[in-house]
This record gives structure tokens, C-alpha cells and sequence, in this order.
């Protein structure tokens, strides 16, 4: 397993050929580019016109799907949402704009559910989400170990298959 520390996603993306798959476990998380959208949307304030969506990561999203990569993701959720998932659930039209194909699967329908949150390249690279102890983005840990990449394809089939799409949810 190796250490990739600040910003190692966009050299994973750009290395994979196929399909990035995340699977999202967390009810909150502390982003920093989102505090203040979150903050406003708490607050009732009417929403910016990005509202916290990374213009670098539209792009990145754009430059993966348009090379062919299928980029996914299945957010598990408790449900009644957390403030940050009601939040998240109001923006995510911006990540499917980018091409991002995301599911929501409610918790209490999920056998099992990972503690941590990954991203699945290719279903053969493994990246896991690092945080630190205040919830902020640390990094990830990422693998080619095959074992634990058929552990997580295994994760993303069983999950994917209980999901509901985004444009169906309703919590």
C-alpha cells in the first residue's frame, strides 16, 4: 500500500481506462472548498452559482468520461439525511452534468456497508479516502492488491445492485 498525500486523484483518473467507481460511506464530511456552500445552505442563503462544486473536478470528470471512463458512485446514506447528505443531495445534479453516474442506497437496506469510503480504478487499483481527525481530505492509500480489489469489486456489484439512481432517490 503506498501513501499518496494532497491531491492524488486526478493522476489516478488520468491512469485509468475504463471505470472509476467511489463508494461513499460518511453522512458528513469537512471539505474545505464546501464549508461555505454548506454553511449558506444551512443558513436558507440562496446558492452560488458553482454552490461548492470544484470547477478542477467538473473538468477532471469531463476529461475521464470523454476518454471513455465510466465514473460512478454509490453514496450510502442514513436516512432521515444528515444536513451535509440533504446538502449533497441538492448540488449532486452538478456531478451528473459531468457525467458521473451516482446511486443512493439508503443504510438500513445494506447487508454490509465498508467503514471506508474508496474509489475502485479500472477494478484493479484501489484508492482509499484518508481523513484526518477533523474529517478534512488527508490523502488516500492506494493498492493493486488483488485481493483487496476483488474484495472491493465484490462491495461495488453487491451495492451498486441495491442502489437506487439519483434522479429516483427519495429519502
Amino acid at each position: 500500500m503506498r501513501l499518496l498525500q494532497n491531491q492524488p486523484w486526478p493522476d489516478l483518473f488520468r491512469r485509468a481506462e475504463r471505470s472509476a467507481f467511489h463508494l461513499e460511506v460518511r453522512d458528513t464530511y469537512a471539505v474545505p472548498d464546501e464549508l461555505e456552500p454548506f454553511r449558506r445552505f444551512l443558513a436558507g442563503e440562496p446558492p452560488t452559482a458553482d454552490n461548492g462544486f470544484s470547477e478542477s473536478w467538473g473538468s477532471l470528470m469531463r476529461e475521464s468520461t470523454g476518454r471513455g471512463v465510466m465514473v460512478s458512485r454509490v453514496r450510502v446514506v442514513t436516512v432521515p439525511l444528515s444536513d451535509y447528505q440533504r446538502w449533497v443531495l441538492s448540488v449532486t445534479d452538478m456531478n451528473a452534468e459531468v457525467g458521473e453516474n451516482i446511486r443512493y442506497l439508503p443504510r438500513h437496506l445494506a447487508d454490509h456497508v465498508p467503514q471506508d469510503d474508496f474509489w475502485l480504478f479500472d477494478d484493479e487499483t484501489v484508492g482509499f479516502n484518508l481523513v484526518d481527525g477533523e474529517g478534512k481530505p488527508a490523502g488516500a492509500a492506494v493498492t493493486t492488491d488483488a485481493g483487496i480489489a476483488a474484495h472491493c469489486r465484490q462491495v461495488k456489484e453487491q451495492l451498486w445492485g441495491l442502489a437506487v439512481p439519483f434522479a429516483d432517490f427519495r429519502p
